[in-house]
């Protein structure tokens, strides 16, 4: 099966050709860390700020890989009721990799601008839902969601509860995982994401 991808960089490339002419200060927000590689092509091609969001997954207790939901750095917790004993630890996993991949570096204040949220791929849904969410609640004037690959379900479940408008390249219907339609879908480290926010630096949209 030919790859939709070459990498992430490429990814963003053709995300950011998808994406309609915002007019407003942009900032455009990469999930990390697979997101953020993408999103750095994002930022560029919109001359926006790029900035990073930790969303981490909570697994169950017993199975760590099967995920309950998802938490992200500012607290914010899906489904609600997730027991705090298994969200506690992923929080603060999630502040102290924040803290690091920002290293010092404020963050961009969202109120009143155009937050466009990117990740690598779209699968279930779950963290990007806690990603929009936890934008939603700094005030932005619009929200984009945009991924370079997206599952249908996972498309779906998600308009049924954000409110974001979406930019996705395809919408393939033999979706398994995001990594099939990459031919590099390597991991991405923590020192390549403070790399990319370091390069970007404090660009703003015209």
């Amino acid at each position: 099966m030919a790859r939709e991808f070459e990498d992430r960089a490429q990814a963003g490339r053709r995300l950011a050709a998808a994406i309609p002419a915002l007019e407003g200060e942009v900032v455009v927000l990469g999930l990390a860390r697979g997101g953020v590689p993408v999103a750095a092509e994002v930022a560029a091609a919109l001359r926006a700020r790029l900035e990073v969001l930790v969303v981490r997954k909570v697994g169950h207790p017993q199975q760590p890989e099967y995920a309950l939901g998802a938490v992200s750095e500012d607290g914010l917790a899906l489904p609600e009721g997730l027991p705090a004993g298994i969200v506690e630890p992923q929080l603060e996993r999630a502040r102290a990799q924040a803290a690091a991949l920002r290293e010092g570096r404020p963050r961009a204040p969202l109120e009143g601008r155009v937050a466009v949220v990117v990740d690598d791929g779209l699968a279930t849904g779950r963290s990007m839902a806690v990603a929009l969410e936890t934008v939603a609640r700094q005030a932005p004037a619009r929200m984009l969601m945009a991924v370079p690959v997206a599952s249908g379900p996972g498309l779906r479940e998600l308009a049924a509860c954000c409110e974001a408008m979406a930019a996705v390249v395809v919408e393939p219907p033999d979706f398994l995982a995001v990594g099939q339609f990459y031919t590099d879908f390597g991991q991405v480290s923590d020192a390549e994401v403070a790399a990319l926010l370091s390069a970007a630096g404090p660009r703003r949209s015209s």
